[in-house]
């Protein structure tokens, strides 16, 4: 009797081993995809070995019953840049017939042209690879997707109309591409729509129509660092829901729509870099985190009021953007938060001192091109401070030694005088002071 219960503990154990290992198609699919690699500085894929059983590899999925492969997920470290996997994806991917997930994120040097057979899964996440030719019109099968993030690779060509098909889509992020033509007009496919995010391509022409109708629901808008044209629409003052609104670095021009007096909610207007005029309109927000309107053809003479009273701002960029004022009567409501601030190229005088005094975790402030007169030993260095530029002003005094701390430091045309503290900035840091002296400059006369 013992005899017969030790033989069927033996079988029960070897079809449970047997259970537990994957089934050859997806560990044969899964080496086949490991083979395409052609490096592996951390060793991400070690752990994938032929005859063990691929459901504990590292970045693999299993679901039951049939303990068949259903996810790969894996993911770079940004913080590591020789970390990332090399190589294509291999089309024997195909032979995992259960797999509904890929999720790739900063692995990279992954490149190549995709596989038509990742399209047919409902959940694909290949952001921040090297993926390159045209995005495939296959992508239109995966109408159960909600988010598709393919930013950050090498995409080229024309976005697939097939893509309208996508219509549970709340999250549609093509940034950081080389994607070409006109964003194409079939938003009125996405009722879900939360986030899109194109900057960082080559599109042209004007913003399609159709993308007035995201406006209920529409948080996050990213048109940036494109080659559009054409006025901004009127309809973007509809985006009730609007939080971040990026149009930066693109060939927009006439006035900024009065409608956008229409956005309380938005926290984050970057308009920088495009050929918009004046008047800009008083926006009613009840606090704003980060500004940037840089280098239009604004001449707003004051820092509007909204901007000083918002309590929780800590970006406020308006370089060359007609400010005349003198900076020690500009009071903010609060600076504690702020990060970064430029005010270069305008007609700003005074001092920044008693602002900058103020602030406690100033990672960079530029005001280059002004008036501003005060002495530099007077202004206190936040040990957050990496970048100071306030080039071509009228400062006096010595150069203290707290800019040893900085990571990029411009004092250049000015009235500074005295010998050089030791750093490791170069002369064009500080040419342009008469009296200026020692290392990397001209010695000191004793």
């Amino acid at each position: 009797m013992a005899s017969a219960a030790l033989t069927f503990i033996l079988i029960f154990s070897i079809f449970a081993a047997a259970a537990a290992i994957c089934h050859p198609d997806d560990e044969q699919g899964l080496l086949s995809f490991k083979s395409g690699i052609t490096a592996d500085p951390s060793g991400i894929l070690s752990s994938w070995k032929p005859a063990t059983d691929c459901c504990n590899w590292s970045g693999i999925s299993c679901q039951a019953p049939n303990n068949r492969v259903n996810s790969i997920s894996l993911y770079g470290q940004r913080d590591k840049p020789n970390s990332y996997l090399s190589g294509t994806i291999s089309s024997s991917l195909s032979k995992l017939r259960f797999l509904d997930g890929i999720y790739f994120q900063d692995t990279r040097n992954i490149s190549g042209p995709l596989p038509g057979v990742l399209f047919n899964l409902p959940n694909l996440h290949l952001e921040g690879n090297g993926f390159s030719g045209s995005i495939p019109s296959s992508i239109s099968m995966l109408t159960e997707l909600s988010q598709l993030k393919l930013g950050g690779n090498q995409f080229t060509g024309t976005v697939p109309d097939g893509i309208r098909q996508l219509k549970s889509l709340s999250l549609l992020a093509l940034d950081r591409n080389k994607l070409t033509g006109s964003i194409p007009d079939f938003f009125t496919s996405f009722s879900n729509l939360r986030v899109l995010r194109l900057s960082y391509n080559r599109f042209s022409g004007n913003i399609p129509a159709s993308i007035s109708s995201l406006a209920p629901v529409l948080a996050y808008l990213e048109l940036g660092h494109n080659s559009l044209t054409g006025r901004i629409p009127d309809f973007l003052g509809n985006f009730r829901a609007l939080d971040t609104l990026d149009l930066s670095s693109n060939g927009f021009s006439g006035t900024v729509p009065k409608s956008f007096g229409n956005l309380t909610k938005i926290f984050n207007l970057d308009l920088s870099r495009n050929k918009l005029t004046d008047p800009f309109p008083v926006l009613n927000v009840k606090g704003i985190e980060s500004l940037d309107l840089s280098y239009n053809g604004f001449h707003l003479k004051q820092i509007p009021k909204w901007v000083s009273s918002s309590p929780i701002i800590y970006s406020l960029k308006l370089a060359k953007c007609g400010i005349q004022m003198k900076l020690d009567d500009w009071n903010p409501s609060e600076t504690y938060f702020y990060d970064y601030i430029d005010l270069s190229e305008n007609n700003i005088t005074g001092s920044p001192v008693k602002l900058l005094n103020r602030t406690n975790y100033l990672v960079g402030f530029w005001a280059s091109g002004n008036q501003l007169k005060f002495n530099l030993e007077s202004l206190k260095f936040p040990t957050t401070l990496k970048t100071l530029d306030l080039s071509r002003n009228l400062m006096i005094g010595k150069v203290p030694k707290a800019v040893t701390g900085l990571q990029s430091l411009n004092v250049s045309h000015n009235g500074l005088c005295g010998s050089l503290p030791p750093t490791k900035f170069p002369s064009t840091s500080f040419v342009g002071n008469a009296c200026l002296c020692g290392p990397p400059l001209a010695a000191c006369k004793v």
